[in-house]
């Protein structure tokens, strides 16, 4: 009985270091991961003169809203975002419902060839024709100067097709025989069956697809960087960040151009300014994310 006790009591000590390093652990995770985001935020708040004196962690030294100003106040600001919001919406929607219909179509047993074109998918992963090739391919159909080159090369993508693939192939497969004695088709099945099992994947290829059409700005510099009514938010805002970067002179000539303001504090306001819409929506995605993510990733 006396040495069960202690075995039960050597027991306990140890759960309790284990959750105590673990806590530790985790909250200097949390640090290390929220600080270079609040940094930044102190930063886009704080005087640009007054910031290159360093020492500016958490909490701004002299609050303003010059950094803010210089970049709301750019030209086609408006512009861009109307852009980069379409082809935010439109581009996810068409990603995620033609990866969705071309992984159902891959996964199912019965289809032919869907060893050797998930192969295929997988090297293209891997290997591309090049920038000039693509440009050239782009041009000849007609996507140059036009909105649609920001939605159509990008509605499919192996990752994300293989990705809802393997969560497809973890349904099973049980309930689409039992659709068929029904008297269901593939369409039905898709959409009335395996569609509703798989929001949490569907969730988490639509956040990498949202996350990556919101941040892109090299193909609207590449393809149509002339027009300026298909400008997109960042490639206005890059824009801004090279021509305050490139200002000539010392601060002081900065601060009678462009106000009070430094490339670092513009810099730091307009990485806000991009990522603000993405955090807002990560919150209402997080448990379909973590889900699809844990789920998605199990290969049989």
């Amino acid at each position: 009985m006396t040495i069960g006790k202690k075995n039960r009591k050597k027991k306990s000590f140890a759960d309790m270091l284990f959750v105590f390093c673990n806590t530790v652990f985790m909250i200097l995770f949390v640090i290390m991961t929220l600080y270079p985001v609040l940094n930044t935020l102190a930063i886009s708040f704080n005087d640009g003169t007054d910031a290159l004196r360093g020492g500016i962690y958490l909490w701004p030294r002299k609050w303003t809203l010059k950094n803010y100003t210089t970049v709301l106040q750019k030209n086609n600001l408006v512009t861009g975002t109307i852009v980069s919001v379409a082809r935010t919406v439109i581009g996810t929607v068409l990603a995620l419902f033609s990866n969705a219909i071309l992984a159902f179509i891959v996964s199912r047993k019965r289809f032919l060839f869907r060893k050797q074109l998930s192969l295929f998918w997988v090297i293209t992963m891997y290997v591309n024709g090049g920038m000039i090739p693509v440009f050239l391919l782009y041009k000849s159909l007609g996507l140059t100067n036009s909105f649609w080159v920001y939605v159509i090369p990008g509605m499919l993508n192996a990752f994300n097709m293989l990705v809802i693939r393997t969560y497809m192939n973890g349904i099973p497969d049980s309930l689409e025989e039992s659709a068929q004695l029904d008297g269901a088709g593939y369409t039905t099945i898709f959409l009335k069956i395996i569609s509703p099992l798989c929001k949490p994947v569907y969730a988490t290829v639509a956040l990498f697809v949202a996350v990556g059409q919101w941040n892109s700005w090299f193909d609207a510099m590449l393809y149509n960087r002339m027009s300026d009514n298909l400008t997109t938010l960042q490639y206005e805002l890059m824009k801004l960040l090279s021509s305050v970067t490139n200002q000539s002179g010392s601060v002081e000539t900065m601060k009678n151009a462009v106000g009070t303001v430094t490339p670092a504090s513009v810099r730091a306001a307009a990485t806000i300014v991009t990522m603000l819409p993405i955090i807002c929506l990560y919150p209402f995605l997080q448990k379909y994310f973590v889900t699809g993510m844990t789920l998605g990733g199990v290969k049989e």
